[in-house]
């Protein structure tokens, strides 16, 4: 775990087309490395990544292909979307995140009983 925002930083962006997500963990460490992202349009992914990410449909895939190719080949919505990351992730603070993970726990565990 200690190497993941090492390995956030050294890709060239995190492509994370879930179908669900409780809360998108992945994507705001992403964003915290300065690692632009490319994520669903579903579920909570449009609210955790606001303008800062390309979003996709997760069920079409020529939508994920071709932000691949631009998130490839576009060194400036790179550069765009690292900084507006950088900036969003600021709003996700470590124990702000616990804290709604465990929110998320505690609803998902009182619904099974």
């Amino acid at each position: 775990d200690n190497c993941m925002p090492c390995l956030y930083f050294m890709a060239d962006f995190l492509a994370f087309p879930s179908l669900y997500e409780g809360f998108g963990l992945p994507v705001v460490e992403s964003m915290a490395s300065g690692c632009p992202v490319l994520t669903s349009n579903v579920s909570s992914m449009p609210e955790i990544a606001d303008d800062c990410a390309v979003l996709v449909d997760p069920y079409d895939i020529n939508s994920i292909a071709d932000a691949i190719i631009s998130l490839s080949t576009d060194d400036n919505l790179r550069r765009r979307l690292s900084a507006c990351g950088r900036e969003h992730a600021r709003k996700f603070p470590w124990r702000r995140t616990a804290e709604r993970l465990l929110e998320i726990i505690e609803t998902v565990s009182a619904k099974e009983k």
